[in-house]
């Protein structure tokens, strides 16, 4: 099952039809086959959560007023058991786990749940056949953020050596609340030097509706998203998905940003959840794009660090087609894989490479090194 960033934003229109699902949208509102989809791999389902995201709805408006990571886990919960009941027939299937960016919160509480529910000897429903869980570019741990945003901005030439010393002798990331004054004024200035880039992929053109430059290095159209939302406002597109438009407030777009603004829990942290989880024999792997500002693979490594882990099998190249595709370390009951070229949607910047990485994370065996 997919879980989609945000908080508040499209499984359907981004993770499906604009990563890693069977049809990608054309600029004329069309379709095309998408030859990289995970489906060749395994069923998935694209779960919108929590409600009031894309097409989804309560019936109970309140119910937005206490929208938050809880919330979602447990709906997210009621879904698939109530899913899995409708059809019986892929209960005794494997079943993972799998969200990027926010879903680094996602992901590991619906995980716990799961587990909670299946070790409850009271229990009246099926026990859900959890295997693994996998996060890309894993929002899972503020103080790893902030430090590892700041870093790569550093890192790969973004802001200047001086704006990047007066935040890392100035700033404490401990807490939101341990973030001074001057702290985030010298942060405010990091949009004023790295100018207009597009923080999911720094070395991704713009749309600004013109062709993107040819001497991109990405043959992903810039404005993919604005083909998604257009499409998703069809009627005859909402129609034939049954989409109960009549509780839209709004046309359809692919992040609810009131959600965000109310969401009610956002932990600091969720690497004691992790750690928990990797007692329990779940397979645990990162990935992480290395083009990604937003949540990127420095803050993963930061992250990592804190989780104080042994290293089983030491940094190495991993390769697809005589290439390297990204790289590979093996810590105790957890793998971090890189994704070389692919910015914060790893499956639309580099799909066949993802799809790759799919298929080893289902199998439980990392990349190759040759």
């Amino acid at each position: 099952m997919l879980l989609q960033t945000g908080p508040g934003c499209s499984s359907l229109g981004g993770g499906a039809f604009g990563e890693l699902g069977p049809f990608r949208v054309n600029k004329d509102g069309t379709l095309h086959w998408n030859q990289f989809s995970w489906i060749s791999e395994a069923n998935i389902i694209f779960l919108e959560s929590p409600a009031g995201v894309g097409f989804s709805y309560t019936n109970t408006s309140s119910n937005f007023n206490f929208s938050g990571d809880r919330t979602t886990a447990r709906d997210s919960y009621t879904f698939l058991v109530n899913w899995l009941e409708r059809f019986p027939e892929y209960k005794v299937n494997d079943f993972y786990l799998i969200g990027e960016s926010y879903a680094g919160h996602y992901v590991p509480q619906l995980a716990q749940l799961i587990l909670q529910h299946n070790n409850n000897s009271n229990k009246t429903i099926s026990t859900i056949n959890l295997k693994g869980i996998a996060i890309g570019n894993a929002y899972v741990d503020f103080e790893a953020n902030m430090k590892g945003t700041t870093e790569y901005y550093w890192s790969h030439a973004l802001i200047s050596e001086e704006l990047y010393n007066k935040i890392i002798s100035t700033c404490n990331f401990s807490t939101p609340s341990s973030v001074s004054k001057k702290c985030n004024a010298y942060l405010d200035q990091i949009d004023e030097e790295t100018g207009n880039i597009f923080i999911y992929n720094v070395y991704a053109p713009l749309c600004n509706n013109r062709s993107p430059s040819s001497t991109s290095i990405s043959d992903v159209d810039p404005c993919l998203p604005n083909y998604i939302q257009s499409y998703f406002n069809i009627p005859e597109v909402q129609k034939a998905m049954h989409a109960n438009v009549t509780n839209l407030p709004y046309p359809w777009e692919s992040c609810n940003n009131t959600l965000n603004l109310n969401w009610k829990d956002r932990p600091l942290s969720v690497l004691p959840l992790l750690h928990q989880l990797m007692k329990s024999g779940l397979r645990i792997w990162l990935y992480s794009g290395d083009m990604d500002v937003v949540v990127p693979v420095t803050d993963t490594r930061y992250a990592i660090k804190k989780l104080n882990l042994s290293v089983k099998k030491s940094w190495y190249p991993w390769y697809l087609q005589g290439e390297v595709g990204g790289y590979v370390e093996e810590y105790e009951n957890l793998t971090l894989v890189t994704i070389r070229g692919a910015g914060h949607f790893v499956p639309t910047y580099q799909p066949n490479r993802a799809l790759a990485f799919f298929s080893h994370f289902l199998s439980g065996k990392p990349p190759h090194k040759v």
